[in-house]
Order: C-alpha cells, then sequence, then structure tokens
C-alpha cells in the first residue's frame, strides 16, 4: 500500500514536472512572437493622421482597446475555447478541418475504408447527433460544391498563416534594430536593415539544429525580456501616470472612436497586432502540450504583457511628441543598453514561433494532398511533432529579406501582418463554429453567439485593415493567392490521378482467369507494386506486364495512405489481405500513416513488409478462407489482430529473414510462408508509376494552364515519391504512364 502510495506521487510529481518543463520550453518557441509585440504596436497605431492627436482620450481608447483585444481574444477565444478543439494533441486550421472530417463525410483524401475509423486515434465521441448537427453534416454531404467551398476557405487561412512566417521575422528584427538609432542618431537606416538582414539569415540557418535545442536557447531570453518589460512597465505606470488603470474601461474604446472618427477606425489596424501570435500558439500547440500552453500564457505572459502595454500608455500621456519611437524613449536611461540587447534576441525568438508553425502546417498540407512532397526531418525523438523542412526554411529566409529590403518600415509591414493575422482568426472562428455544431453537439445559440461575438471583433479589425491594401497589405494577399493556387492545384491533379487510376483497373476476373502464373514467367523474389488504390490491381501493374510480361514469385501491392487523424499507432498501421484465390501469390498491404507521421521509415521496412505478410498466412486456415472470401467480395485487407506481436519485430523478423527455410521448420511454418521466406532471400524489387498528367484538348485554357503548365511544374520538381518513401535506388524500377485529366 504504502509502496503504491510513493509510486504515485512520484508519477504525478514526474508528470508536473514534465508540464512545467514544456510551460518553459513553450516560452521560447510559442510565445516570442506575442511579446515581441509591444516593440510596433503603439508606433504602427499612430501612424496615420492619428498622430497628430494631442488629446490624451487617444492614447486611453488604444490601451482599453489593446487590453479587452487580449483578453477577449488571446485569453477567452483561444486559451479558453480554441485551446480544446485539439486533435488528439494537435493545433491548427488544417487540425480542425482533420477534426470536422472524421465527425462528418467532408474529407479531400480519397482510399478513405470503414476500417479507418477503427483506429485508436480516430476517437470519434459517442454522443448522438442533434438535429443541427445532423442538418449541417447532411447539407455538406449532399453539396459538393460546398466541401469544395470549405476546403478553399481552410487553405485561405493556412496560407495567410504561412504568409505570417514571412511578415513576423521581418517586422520584429527591425522594430528592435531600429531602436539603436536613438543612441547613434546619425545612423542611416541603410544601415539598419542591413544588421536586420544578417540577424535573419542567422536565424533561418539555426532551424535545422530542430526545436527542441532552439526552445532551451530561447526560453531565458523570452522570460528575461518579459519581466523587462513588465517591470519597466511598473516603473511607467508609476513615474509618470498612476491613473492609467483607468483607461482598462471599456467606455474609452467608445470615445476614441467619437473623437477621431474615421482615423481612429482605420487605426485598429495597427491594434490587432498586439495579438499577432496567439494563432501560431495554437498551430504549434503539437510541439508542446495545451495544458503547458495554457500556463505559460496565464500565469505569465499575459500579466506581463498588460503591465508593458499599460506602462507605455503612461509614458506616452506625457510625452505625445514621442509617439513614433515610444517604446525605446519609455526605457529609463539607466538600462536602456541591455533592454535594447535583450529587445533585439527577443525579436529573433519571436520570429521562432511563426516559423515553427510553419513547418508544421506544411507538413500537414503534404498530408492531406494539398502541397507537393517535401523533405520533413523530425528533430526531436521525444516531442513527436517537432519537425524541420529544408525547402521552406530557404523560401521563408528569402521572402523575409526580400520583404525586409523592400518595405524598409516596420508602419508598412504592419500594415500588411494586420490582415494577414486577422483573417487566419476570422477563419478558425468559423470553423470552430463548425467544431461546435458537429463535433461537441453545442446548441445552435451557443454556436452562433460565438460566431458573432468574436467574428464581429474580427471583422471589424480585417475591414480596418483592408484600407491599407493600397500601401502594403497587397503582399499577404499576393502571397496567399499564388500559395492558394500551388495547392489547390496539387490537390485538384492528385485526386484526377487516383480517379484515373480507379476507373482503369485491371479486371481481377481477368487475372484469376489466367491461372496461378498470370499468363507470364514468375521469377524468385517479391514485387512491391506501389499504387493509390486500396482496391483492385491498379493500371500500371497491366502497362508493365504488356513491355515485360515477366513478374516476382510474391505479388504485393502496397498502398500508402493517409489518414484524417495526427498519427497512426504502430501495430495499427498494417493492413494486409489476400487478392484473387489462395496460391497466386498476391497480397495487399495499406500502410496508413496520419498527417504528422513520418513515412521514412526508421526500421527496415522489407522485413517489416513480410512479416505482417506472414503472420496474415500463418493464421488458422480457417481464417483465412473467411478472409479470402471477404477480401473477394470487397477487396479490403484484413488487420492483424495480434498487437503484441509488433512489439515483437525488430528481434522476430530479423532474426526469421535472415533463416535459410529448412524442411524441419515446416512445422512451425507453412509451405506458403515458407516461399515467402525464399522469395525474401531472391531479393526485393520496388516498382513506382511515374505519371505524367495532361489535359484534355476539350479543356478549357485555364485548366490546361494549370495542369499542363503548373502541375506538371510541380510535379517535376518536387521530391519524388521514392524519395519520400525512402525506397532503394538500386532496387527501383519505375514504370512510365500518360494520363489525361
Amino acid at each position: 500500500m504504502l509502496i503504491n502510495i510513493f509510486l504515485n506521487q512520484n508519477i504525478k510529481r514526474a508528470s508536473s514536472s514534465a508540464v512545467l518543463t514544456l510551460a518553459y520550453q513553450s516560452l521560447g518557441v510559442v510565445y516570442g512572437d506575442l511579446s515581441t509585440s509591444p516593440l510596433y504596436v503603439y508606433k504602427t497605431t499612430f501612424s496615420g493622421k492619428l498622430s497628430l492627436q494631442e488629446d490624451d482620450e487617444e492614447v486611453y481608447g488604444v490601451l482599453s482597446f489593446i487590453f479587452w483585444t487580449l483578453t477577449l481574444v488571446a485569453l477567452f477565444k483561444y486559451i479558453f475555447i480554441v485551446m480544446s478543439a485539439d486533435d488528439n494533441g494537435e493545433g491548427g486550421t488544417f487540425a480542425l478541418y482533420s477534426l470536422l472530417c472524421r465527425h462528418a463525410k467532408l474529407g479531400i483524401l480519397p482510399n478513405q475504408q470503414p476500417t479507418d475509423e477503427k483506429l485508436s486515434a480516430y476517437a470519434i465521441e459517442g454522443s448522438q447527433d442533434t438535429m443541427h448537427s445532423s442538418a449541417l453534416k447532411l447539407f455538406f454531404e449532399k453539396h459538393a460544391k460546398f466541401r469544395t467551398g470549405l476546403l478553399t476557405f481552410v487553405l485561405l487561412g493556412t496560407c495567410m498563416a504561412i504568409g505570417d512566417g514571412v511578415l513576423t521575422p521581418a517586422i520584429s528584427v527591425l522594430s528592435a534594430v531600429s531602436g539603436v538609432q536613438l543612441k547613434i542618431t546619425g545612423l542611416h537606416q541603410n544601415y539598419v536593415v542591413v544588421i536586420s538582414c544578417i540577424i535573419l539569415m542567422g536565424l533561418f540557418s539555426l532551424q535545422h539544429h530542430g526545436t527542441h535545442r532552439v526552445a532551451f536557447m530561447f526560453a531565458p531570453i523570452v522570460t528575461a525580456w518579459l519581466l523587462c518589460i513588465s517591470g519597466i512597465g511598473v516603473y511607467n505606470i508609476i513615474h509618470w501616470n498612476p491613473c492609467i488603470f483607468h483607461a482598462l474601461s471599456p467606455v474609452y474604446m467608445i470615445k476614441f472612436l467619437r473623437s477621431a472618427g474615421i482615423e481612429g477606425w482605420v487605426s485598429l489596424g495597427g491594434v490587432v497586432l498586439s495579438i499577432t501570435g496567439v494563432e501560431t500558439m495554437f498551430a504549434d500547440l503539437g510541439h508542446f502540450s495545451a495544458l503547458s500552453i495554457k500556463i505559460a500564457f496565464s500565469f505569465l505572459v499575459y500579466p506581463c504583457l498588460v503591465l508593458a502595454y499599460m506602462g507605455e500608455a503612461a509614458f506616452l500621456s506625457r510625452h505625445h511628441e514621442d509617439i513614433q519611437s515610444s517604446f525605446y524613449k519609455a526605457i529609463p536611461e539607466a538600462v536602456f543598453w541591455p533592454v535594447f540587447i535583450v529587445a533585439t534576441f527577443a525579436a529573433v525568438v519571436g520570429s521562432q514561433a511563426v516559423i515553427s508553425a510553419t513547418f508544421s502546417i506544411i507538413s500537414q498540407c503534404c498530408a492531406l494532398n494539398c502541397f507537393p512532397r517535401v523533405k520533413i526531418v523530425h528533430t526531436s525523438t521525444e516531442i513527436y511533432g517537432q519537425i524541420y523542412i529544408p525547402e521552406i526554411n530557404w523560401m521563408l529566409m528569402c521572402l523575409c529579406l526580400a520583404v525586409t529590403i523592400g518595405l524598409r518600415d516596420t508602419n508598412m509591414i504592419g500594415h500588411a501582418y494586420g490582415l494577414a493575422v486577422t483573417t487566419v482568426m476570422f477563419v478558425t472562428t468559423c470553423l470552430m463554429v463548425m467544431v461546435m455544431i458537429i463535433v461537441w453537439k453545442k446548441t445552435i445559440l451557443s454556436s452562433v453567439a460565438f460566431l458573432v461575438f468574436f467574428g464581429s471583433i474580427e471583422l471589424l479589425y480585417i475591414s480596418a485593415c483592408l484600407f491599407k491594401v493600397p500601401e502594403s497589405g497587397w503582399i499577404p494577399l499576393a502571397l496567399s493567392a499564388i500559395l492558394m493556387a500551388i495547392m489547390y492545384v496539387w490537390n485538384f491533379g492528385t485526386l484526377k490521378k487516383h480517379q484515373f487510376d480507379v476507373e482503369n483497373k485491371v479486371s481481377l476476373d481477368r487475372i484469376v482467369s489466367l491461372g496461378p502464373s498470370l499468363g507470364m514467367a514468375r521469377v524468385p523474389g517479391i514485387g512491391l507494386l506501389y499504387t493509390n488504390l486500396v482496391s483492385g490491381v491498379p493500371a500500371v501493374f497491366g502497362h508493365f506486364v504488356t513491355n515485360l510480361p515477366a513478374f516476382h514469385q510474391v505479388l504485393v501491392l502496397v498502398c500508402i495512405k493517409s489518414v484524417h487523424v495526427p498519427y497512426v499507432r504502430e501495430e495499427e498501421r498494417f493492413l494486409v489481405g489476400l487478392v484473387g484465390p489462395k496460391g497466386y501469390g498476391m497480397f495487399r498491404c495499406i500502410v496508413r500513416y496520419g498527417y504528422k507521421d513520418l513515412q521514412q521509415e526508421n526500421y527496415d521496412f522489407e522485413n517489416r513488409l513480410v512479416y505482417e505478410i506472414i503472420q496474415f498466412v500463418e493464421k488458422e486456415e480457417g481464417n483465412r478462407k473467411s478472409d479470402v472470401e471477404d477480401m473477394e467480395q470487397s477487396d479490403h485487407p484484413v488487420e492483424c489482430e495480434d498487437p503484441e506481436a509488433h512489439k515483437r519485430v525488430s528481434s522476430w523478423a530479423m532474426r526469421v529473414m535472415k533463416m535459410k527455410p529448412r524442411h524441419s521448420e515446416s512445422s512451425w511454418l507453412k509451405d506458403e510462408s515458407l516461399e515467402i521466406l525464399k522469395a525474401k532471400e531472391s531479393g526485393v524489387a520496388y516498382i513506382l508509376g511515374h505519371s505524367h498528367a495532361k489535359a484534355k484538348r476539350s479543356s478549357s485554357i485555364l485548366k490546361k494552364l494549370a495542369i499542363n503548365v503548373l502541375y506538371a511544374f510541380l510535379s517535376k520538381n518536387c521530391r519524388g515519391p521514392d524519395v519520400v518513401l525512402n525506397v532503394p535506388h538500386a532496387s527501383l524500377l519505375e514504370v512510365g504512364m500518360v494520363y489525361y485529366v
């Protein structure tokens, strides 16, 4: 009894320690962007004609807007509500979309099977559908155009979030470095831009070390930064205006809009920069945990930011002439240089949050067939969601440098930044309403109230940001348009390829009528034929044997597919079944991955695959027959019923695969299993279809441009499936095919 109590206490301590450790790490990755907002919020807000106002009510009104925006949107919406809508620990726009796809038929992924719903990570809540949830599901299931519209809407939010990854580093670093001009008055803006570019290049060069190492290095910087700005805020409140807390009253927001008029409304595009980083906070959820992020925000980040904004407003209420440099002017002279150094480092850290979030978003897009294949490197063995994407990293760096050099002004960058941030927030709000109705089964009244309350706040800020489109607001719009075109065309081409494969399957009856030899020479070895189909024989097989009428002794149709879950457990990854009658040596193996899983296997894929096939073959004969009958009717593979067997894969498979089958082994290995082992010893060949898409002659000019130019360019320049699947080049065979869409 005492031992159990002692063990439980140790487990709780370990759990609490792990949560606090993650909360500490999250400061360096998740909250870097949000915590550096005070560098440029007041400056951007008072960048227009509002800077000519000399009345304290304008300063009070802006502070009131900042406080309530930070409280309502960041604290109540994201921390208390949105963070609860995680998809098995994953966050972001696509995570919400994936969660919805599991509860309603909204998915964009082909090859989905009923067996996928048995995955432990699928986790559909057991409560019955309400009248409103059933009606909403039925509406989207009946209207394919609205499902396409929902996907386009999700892509818009995703592309705007990627745009944050371009604008955040530029505005954060440039704002921090520009503070040096207060002390070195003769320093030209060109030198500030050059220094900012050097810092940005150094930041992106560190990304390959991984989020785990970067977090431990950056967390102390953000902690010191938050303590600095909160301490300076308290000093300014006491020294300049102890009554500044009166501005927290929402009455000052109304007074501000009345007195400032349309200029006050337009200035809200600067106020919204106070919550930049809350969406990346949600997208970075997979790097840490919801509880750790909530603890860090509620007990450290939020109170420190409120004190910082109050302190700067207190300084501004006595120094209206310093509006464009209020942050650094509000720093006491004795601590200016230490704070400047910490601010520069904090700006670098602030950029880390959106870079990490961008990596997570691109990874999800690739898994859901919405982005060309790129190299994804998992940088931590402890936290599975921490990744690095080299191609995206260097593209972000080039775009950040282009924005920094091209605009050269934090106010201009801020106008573009605000539009990107508010658009992503509004997309999240709309998806959350669907989650509340379909997943949480909330009443329509509470869901609409959520949409009206938070949606109206975000639309107010969006309308203010739209006034800045002619200046620099066009940058996120142009970037999002390019990214959306790439994502939509890639998804369209991928789905059309799958449709072509389905329509041109080889008749299984025709193959069976040819006999066990399939009408061709069967050579020793195992042939792994990769296909997108979960049923039927792909057209690439018929194309292959037409040109080379010989195939391996054992044919395995391997289907690598993604499921609308963040990850798939190892014991649930493989589905093995028989294709055709017994004795034909044809099997199907479906390998399932979540959108956060890494498809480049760390273990020996060949041995694991052969092990799964032998496990299937070694079942009882009675169960085997029933499996074959099911396969002949539906062609759906069967999942292994022994989860514990997967734990013995590494030792058992490696030992068995190296053994040469002997007659004495027939007591525990059936004849077919021995044949499979012999075929494995003869070698394994990987056959991949190398398909080229072309638009039909009758297609429109727009479709020809999308397929023949853009999709062809993306297919040619992205990573091939052999690289993504880690196929050994010495055993690779490619079969070229052309399909028309």
